[in-house]
């Protein structure tokens, strides 16, 4: 599925306060790759905005124009396929330690004539797609019992990390030694047939030259 998608084929732009922007044309499809530890929480903000061509800029878009969001994990499931509105945030939690693929692309094909759209996309992973502020006013928390939290959501997060981390040595692991593997068995089969050609001409010669009674 991958080969027939741009993935992360466009220029990335930092903006001041956005993580990135990019254009997308009509029927385009862009993707990103994320590599999330399983049981992680993902938050995508995103807003969208329509090219003007009497002002040459980007403005704010109509309610009418929206995006389309997959996202896929590391066994090409897909875990989240839904249209959204042209500004807002999507949330998903990991399930499967990996590589997980978010898709964006328009829900229509007819809304824009030709012109382009300009997608402004900010990803955060783990505690830092948590609202503090929010969670702080939520469950009464006075500031050292925000920075305790804080604190043991970080721990949390890089124990997450180091698990997949040793989850990717182990993969990686398994595949050097297949590979390795299929080196030696390939040797031993260069060899036998060298040994087989080297028999088999040795057979050929000695009846050649019996042939010709110099033996």
């Amino acid at each position: 599925m991958l080969s027939n998608i741009s993935l992360l084929s466009f220029l990335l732009i930092l903006d001041a306060s956005w993580g990135l922007y990019f254009h997308i044309a009509e029927g385009e499809r862009k993707c990103f790759i994320e590599e999330i530890p399983d049981d992680t929480t993902v938050l995508v903000n995103y807003k969208v905005e329509l090219y003007d061509p009497r002002s040459g800029g980007f403005m704010p878009s109509s309610p009418g124009i929206g995006m389309h969001v997959e996202v896929r994990d590391p066994n090409d499931k897909v875990i989240l396929s839904r249209v959204y509105s042209s500004e807002g945030m999507i949330s998903f939690t990991s399930t499967t330690p990996g590589e997980h693929v978010i898709c964006m692309y328009s829900n229509s094909t007819s809304w824009f004539s030709g012109s382009q759209l300009r997608v402004h996309l900010d990803i955060q992973v783990g505690e830092h797609a948590v609202d503090y502020a929010n969670v702080a006013q939520k469950d009464k928390l006075t500031e050292l019992q925000l920075r305790i939290r804080q604190l043991l959501d970080q721990v949390h997060q890089i124990t997450k990390e180091q698990s997949y981390q040793r989850h990717r040595e182990e993969r990686f692991r398994q595949t050097s030694e297949s590979t390795n593997q299929r080196v030696l068995w390939w040797s031993l089969l260069q060899t036998g047939v060298l040994v087989a050609i080297g028999y088999w001409q040795m057979r050929h010669l000695k009846s050649f030259f019996e042939a010709k009674k110099l033996v």
